[in-house]
């Protein structure tokens, strides 16, 4: 432990006279039959797509599970009571006609045609407007002209007066393409010339498709264009950005089930405290009948390892870029560095780094984790370069035995680092220690390079961090607290920026921005150095030390902690997550233990929801 010298309302059904071109349902009550028209019309009909070849027409209705459903009126399929029970069902919400839309459409994609009509025939809901089904099939079969003709036809129902412009775009850009696949280049050229070009619609678009005139082969074309060819697959992608243009309630987006499905497993993982695992988007990874829910036990809450080969105050560690492995400094005088198996993920002793006469209190990792910088506390004067594959000292700085340089940043590049401490000292150096820029009058307590190589921050001794540039020597503020700042890290994307202020705990601020996001509760921090990090995949959440002995893990979006990991018997000084193995974390207490912590060795499933602040330490 160092001390340091800073200071919704109920759903409006629409009247029957209302109804429009727009509207999903048919103009029919639930289940009634339309007058003018027997049932085995409607339900070829009725969902607003062509019926399937085997569908059978007519008098009878043969569905996937062999059942039959005998001829006649719609009021007679609906059961033994007749048309009078039906029309007694109350009208479908909104909200009923949206989900069986929406589940005729998936069923239609999986090739289930007759249920659909069924469902729709049914429901008295129809899945498209039939305009909307004529330019799909149209579409589907490269009958443009047809298609052009339409889209007259789909005006009305269109919002957007411009949007008929981009869709006639889209449709003869298809057009074209495929004329030029074919290899009838008069044809293409006409269309360029006679349809696209008088639209006055993305000229640049117009002048980059005249460019495919000059492909020698279908390859080449393909290639040049990006495009998949003539057939299905092209044209199916096409529907889906024409889609786009029209309100739902004439044509669908594609795939709506399944990305409304999607979101929803998304969002519950988002809310998931403890979820700490690579998100799969693909729904066939998970189950869609259970909530998404991760154990605490999956989580690194428990003690795998305790490293006791230091004999004195740990006071900072830190795993390497790669995750294979850690370094511990102490008050020892040494920094031991550890290697991870990567299957067991147990820790066993490489290298011991000896020789720092005041105790090695900061230490990063170079870019490329061949070498090592150490600092030690205020009173130090040095500061050591090791090449961590050899065990090797490169270099060992120290420009005056007034200095007292504290932390250390590596610039991107990994062939520069600067380093300062509170006695006004800023040096930029190279990896020989050779001083290549200094900054006078800054009494740094933290560094960190930003990934453009040109930015430095600091927070110094006025309890804010600014932004130092030392290719035009500029510098800006970025950060003002109200209490010492004693120390920081950043994200790995450089938006976020976790600061342990004295007497306050743990800070998070946006650095875009530049406004206070939250403030972590929980935490006991006075005016020792602790250092807190990110952490778990995607680094969604926070992890910091405490004097109360005890190492605490918040969600990045909760002030409140998910986790309070005890064991060690004195200040936690330092914690670091493993940026590759998200269920690993590491912290450095006074006791002079490194504890490396990790999931419950054994899930019970009967135990699952056991809190893991009460774990056997």
């Amino acid at each position: 432990m160092q001390a340091n010298g800073a200071g919704g309302g109920q759903q409006q059904q629409q009247p029957p006279s209302s109804q429009g071109p727009e509207l999903g349902c048919l103009g029919a009550q639930n289940g009634e039959a339309s007058s003018g028209s027997t049932a085995g019309e409607q339900l070829a009909h009725a969902n607003g797509l062509l019926p399937s070849a085997n569908s059978g027409g007519g008098g009878g209705l043969s569905v996937n599970n062999g059942v039959s459903a005998p001829g006649g009126s719609a009021a007679e399929m609906g059961g033994g009571s007749g048309g009078s029970a039906l029309k007694k069902k109350k009208r479908l919400s909104q909200s009923d006609e949206d989900v069986i839309r929406l589940i005729g459409q998936h069923l239609h994609g999986l090739g289930l045609n007759q249920t659909v009509d069924l469902l729709m025939q049914e429901s008295g809901c129809r899945l498209e407007h039939p305009s909307a089904t004529k330019f799909r099939n149209h579409v589907m079969e490269g009958e443009w002209d047809k298609a052009e003709n339409d889209l007259n036809e789909l005006k009305p129902l269109v919002h957007s007066p411009h949007a008929i412009v981009r869709m006639k775009f889209l449709l003869l850009q298809q057009k074209y393409l495929e004329y030029l696949e074919d290899g009838k280049v008069l044809e293409a050229l006409q269309v360029l010339r006679c349809e696209l070009t008088p639209l006055k619609y993305n000229t640049e678009r117009i002048h980059i498709l005249s460019g495919y005139l000059m492909c020698s082969h279908a390859e080449d074309l393909r290639a040049k264009a990006e495009w998949e060819g003539k057939g299905t697959t092209s044209r199916s992608k096409l529907l889906d950005k024409l889609q786009t243009y029209l309100p739902p309630s004439v044509m669908l987006p594609p795939r709506r089930l399944q990305n409304l499905l999607r979101q929803a497993v998304e969002l519950q993982r988002d809310r998931c405290l403890y979820h700490n695992t690579k998100l799969d988007n693909n729904l066939e990874s998970v189950s869609l009948l259970i909530d998404h829910v991760c154990s605490r036990k999956q989580f690194p809450c428990y003690t795998q390892q305790i490293l006791t080969e230091h004999c004195n105050e740990v006071w900072f560690c830190k795993f390497s870029n790669d995750g294979t492995k850690l370094a511990t400094g102490s008050k020892d005088t040494t920094v031991i560095i550890w290697q991870v198996d990567p299957d067991t993920h147990q820790l066993k002793l490489l290298k011991t780094l000896e020789g720092h006469a005041y105790g090695v209190s900061y230490i990063a990792w170079s870019p490329d984790d061949n070498y090592l910088v150490a600092c030690g506390p205020d009173d130090c004067s040095e500061l050591w370069l090791w090449n961590v594959q050899t065990g090797e000292l490169r270099t060992k700085m120290s420009q005056s035995h007034e200095d007292s340089l504290t932390s250390v940043a590596w610039n991107p590049d990994g062939k520069r680092f600067v380093t300062g401490g509170q006695r006004g000292q800023f040096y930029q150096c190279d990896l020989d220690g050779n001083l290549l820029d200094s900054w006078e009058g800054v009494r740094v307590q933290c560094l960190w390079c930003l990934t453009d190589g040109k930015t430095v921050l600091a927070s110094d001794t006025h309890q804010r961090i600014r932004g130092y540039n030392f290719e035009d020597l500029t510098d800006r503020n970025i950060v003002q607290e109200d209490h010492p700042i004693m120390s920081f890290t950043i994200s790995k994307n450089g938006r976020l920026a976790l600061l342990n202020v004295a007497t306050q705990g743990v800070h998070l601020w946006d650095l875009q921005d530049r406004v206070l996001v939250r403030k972590y509760q929980g935490v006991t921090q006075g005016f020792y150095t602790i250092h807190s990090c990110f952490g778990g995949h995607n680094e969604d959440f926070i992890a910091s030390g405490s004097e109360d002995h005890k190492v605490y893990i918040w969600h990045k979006r909760s002030e409140l902690p998910i986790a309070e990991l005890t064991g060690h018997t004195r200040t936690v000084n330092c914690v670091s997550w493993n940026p590759q193995i998200p269920s690993m974390m590491a912290s450095a207490s006074d006791d002079g233990t490194v504890r490396i912590w990790g999931p419950a060795p054994f899930i019970d499933n009967q135990d699952i929801e056991e809190e893991c602040s009460s774990m056997d330490s």
